[in-house]
């Protein structure tokens, strides 16, 4: 009786160590950037992992250099929010939590993303004539504008 009782308090202990080395959060704060990499995969678990690329400048050389942070994603909501951000290519600013020790069916880095934040507007879609010089919103676009411009001018020429 008494090696028994012994043997779940050895129990205890150890699933009280591993609880607060998984558990409990060792560091935690932000970063922003464009998510360049989610996926969801494994062989036995699958995981939400992902590739933040947060950029940089390098001190040394005097350019840009990007700085890249691997991350997982235990969440299916906070999932959901990331993979919008990578559909329509907006910065987003993750907030995470680093573990001591990881399991293989939490992820793959110790960086468990806990909430998702949208920076700034949604990048235009492709063709959108907002990035050329001149562009008012209501009027069309130059390539829209160059097609209607041969048919306007022969009803012209033709009621001379």
């Amino acid at each position: 009786m008494r090696g028994l009782l012994y043997f779940l308090l050895f129990l205890l202990v150890v699933f009280g160590v591993l609880y607060a080395l998984t558990g409990w959060s060792y560091s935690d704060g932000e970063r922003a950037g464009t998510v360049s990499k989610f996926s969801r995969r494994g062989f036995v678990f699958k995981t939400y992992e992902g590739v933040l690329n947060v950029g940089g400048f390098s001190g040394e050389t005097g350019s840009l250099t990007p700085q890249y942070f691997d991350f997982s994603v235990k969440d299916e909501a906070v999932a959901k929010q990331i993979t919008d951000a990578v559909k329509s290519g907006q910065r987003v600013t993750l907030h995470y939590e680093e573990k001591i020790l990881k399991f293989p069916w939490n992820g793959e880095t110790k960086y468990y993303i806990t909430q998702v934040e949208v920076v700034g507007p949604a990048a235009r879609p492709y063709g959108d004539g907002s990035a050329y010089p001149g562009y008012q919103p209501g009027q069309p676009q130059p390539a829209q504008s160059q097609a209607q411009q041969p048919q306007q001018s022969a009803t012209a020429d033709s009621t001379l």
